[in-house]
């Protein structure tokens, strides 16, 4: 247990529900576990009981990625789990394809519809016909212009271009619209709309009052920190301002709030882990500008800076986003300038 987790606490210990299993958390809310193929190996995936128009069944929050295996898992689910009820609604927190990649397969599957935020719904549509952000020629040249030289990487980039699509092959042709505020009647209980930026488009959290449960989705999870990037589509972003500014609308929620997040274990202690998260990115942009002051850096010259393991090519992508992100950060709140080196790379260095 790492020391943040200290702070935290883990109601159910170290149960995990097994493939194609579910452990209830409470009355009419069930927590499953898929597998992903990356070194993040697992997306926990809820069942909420529900109710509409006169029907009973279930609300399913999130999906897993589009493959047979997963597909498999869910037809056990289906078959030992739903208590002979159907599934009436897919809720997806947001685009990525862990959370969104079989939500064409399950609303076809059961007739029902997809809940999303728009913005989440149509950059999953762009995405699944054109991986931007994700792998490509774009992808790869936005990465080189931030100092990615290693031939052998850029050309695994540009070989991505399917790479969104291979796991979110298409997405449901219509949806219903989540925004931030709102208030669901799932099966009686009242789960409010938290939206957050920085990690995806729109993400949407759920919190429920009276069952004293938050689906944070990939807003707060419990070991790791939230992926916080800039991709090609928008290069001048500045997404880990909004993330930070994001994890303020779980502020004053009850400290008895049992956190339902997309990774790792569901636990109690929401208010550390976003004092720890903000305290994380506070020191990893210190230690950015400590860098940029020795000497003008791009962003791949801070990867040893911000990551202190090796880093696969998944990994890699992934951290090109952040390391570019905290830059950002320092760039757009004025401490520091960046300049295009002669061959067009963006070098950073403090202000004055």
């Amino acid at each position: 247990m790492n020391p943040n987790e200290r702070e935290l606490h883990y109601p159910l210990g170290d149960a995990l529900p097994a493939p194609g299993s579910v452990i209830e958390l409470a009355p009419g809310v069930r927590w499953l576990r898929m597998g992903l193929p990356f070194a993040l190996d697992h997306i926990n995936l809820w069942l909420l009981r529900d109710r509409q128009d006169g029907v009973d069944g279930w609300a399913i929050v999130d999906c897993g990625i589009s493959n047979d295996a997963t597909r498999q898992a869910w037809e056990q689910v289906f078959a030992e789990h739903l208590d002979g009820l159907p599934v009436l609604r897919v809720i997806v927190t947001h685009m990525h394809p862990d959370h969104i990649g079989l939500a064409h397969w399950l609303t076809e599957r059961w007739q029902c519809r997809m809940w999303t935020s728009a913005t989440d719904y149509n950059a999953a549509r762009l995405s699944s016909q054109s991986t931007t952000g994700f792998g490509g020629e774009r992808s790869a040249a936005f990465f080189a212009s931030h100092g990615l030289t290693d031939p052998e990487a850029l050309d695994k980039v540009r070989a991505r271009s399917n790479y969104y699509a291979g796991m979110v092959p298409r997405v449901p042709d219509s949806y219903r619209r989540l925004m931030d505020g709102m208030t669901l009647d799932v099966g009686g209980h009242a789960w409010r709309c938290i939206a957050g930026f920085g990690h995806a488009p729109e993400h949407i959290a759920l919190h429920a009052p009276a069952l004293k449960l938050l689906i944070s989705g990939d807003m707060v999870l419990p070991r790791i920190s939230t992926n916080v990037s800039v991709y090609d589509l928008e290069p001048e972003s500045d997404p880990l301002a909004l993330f930070l500014t994001s994890l303020h609308r779980f502020d004053g929620l009850p400290a008895e709030t049992l956190v339902l997040p997309s990774h790792g274990k569901p636990f109690t202690g929401l208010d550390a882990r976003t004092r720890q998260l903000h305290q994380h990115h506070d020191e990893r942009l210190a230690d950015v500008m400590v860098a940029c002051a020795e000497r003008p850096s791009h962003a791949a010259d801070l990867l040893p800076v911000l990551f202190k393991r090796k880093l696969d090519l998944h990994q890699t992508t992934f951290a090109m986003g952040e390391s570019i992100a905290h830059l950002h950060a320092l760039w757009h709140a004025g401490k520091l300038v960046r300049r295009a080196d002669s061959a067009g790379v963006w070098r950073f260095s403090v202000t004055g």
